[in-house]
């Protein structure tokens, strides 16, 4: 059988699998202007909800209310804005902001920056760098097959912080690559983990957001319109997991998602000509 012909079968096995089901989402509220390009979310466990938008914006995180408006923003401190795809948090309390866009595969500078609790009390925190490469990634950009390097979803799991990248591969595998590097500030080589297989629609199975529940047992995968959410796994290898598809029928430009507990997302769009610019709620059954 030809190569490429089996790798097909493979993933359409893989994707008849997977259970999928609609899913709809609640408006809580929406963003002000100030907050068109809402990149990453997360609440702390006071039920603080803290926000950054991606490329081009300030060096700030927002905390806003279930309405979405503005209360409160800190100016990170030796910190800049490349590309700020998402955020995550530790059960201490120490937040991490994903700097690791790179939607050409060619940048060289990928950093996490992590504000300690004891930060985030200041106007203008602090932030530590933990800044790291893809072993795989040796071309800037590589060949249009291997463009798997830009990212914008990863969460903190016992003292580590797990990557899932974007994939832009053409033609299109479907795959995300999964790494994950030290929580704590340094220079590093992402630990490879493997891959997973989401779906091959490239319009809907890239991931855009990742989180994992408080009490440890679910991942969730956002992408265009859809809700991947991950059971059944042991860390650090999550290739095996039960996979669950949640079709959220909707054509915003989602790009933001977060526990709010076990059982509930918060998701967030980024405005375009469908609408966004909004904060939904998700009860997951």
């Amino acid at each position: 059988m030809n190569k490429l012909v089996l790798i097909f079968l493979v993933m359409a096995v893989s994707a008849c699998a997977q259970q999928t089901y609609l899913g709809e989402l609640d408006k809580l509220g929406k963003f002000p202007s100030k907050l068109k390009e809402v990149s990453g979310l997360e609440v702390t466990e006071d039920g603080k909800i803290w926000v950054i938008e991606d490329s081009g914006n300030k060096d700030k995180i927002y905390r806003v209310d279930a309405e979405g408006d503005i209360k409160e923003s800190l100016k990170i401190d030796h910190a800049k804005n490349i590309d700020w795809e998402d955020l995550t948090m530790d059960t201490e309390g120490n937040l991490y902001i994903g700097d690791f866009g790179n939607n050409r595969n060619t940048r060289e500078d990928l950093v996490i920056y992590k504000v300690t609790k004891d930060e985030m009390g200041r106007k203008e925190p602090n932030a530590d760098k933990i800044e790291f490469s893809y072993p795989q990634q040796t071309n800037f950009p590589p060949e249009k097959d291997s463009l798997y390097f830009d990212t914008e979803g990863f969460f903190h799991l016992n003292d580590y912080l797990y990557i899932f990248t974007k994939n832009r591969t053409r033609p299109y595998t479907g795959k995300t690559l999964i790494y994950r590097v030290p929580d704590r500030e340094g220079q590093y080589e992402a630990e490879s983990l493997g891959s997973l297989f989401l779906c091959n629609d490239q319009d809907h199975c890239s991931v855009t957001s990742a989180d994992i529940s408080p009490d440890g047992k679910t991942i969730t995968l956002l992408s265009y319109g859809f809700v991947f959410l991950l059971t059944d796994f042991t860390a650090p290898d999550f290739t095996k997991s039960s996979i669950k598809i949640i079709d959220l029928q909707t054509d915003t430009q989602i790009e933001s998602v977060c526990f709010y507990d076990d059982k509930t997302l918060l998701v967030a769009d980024e405005e375009n000509k469908h609408g966004g610019r909004k904060l939904y709620e998700l009860k997951l059954d």
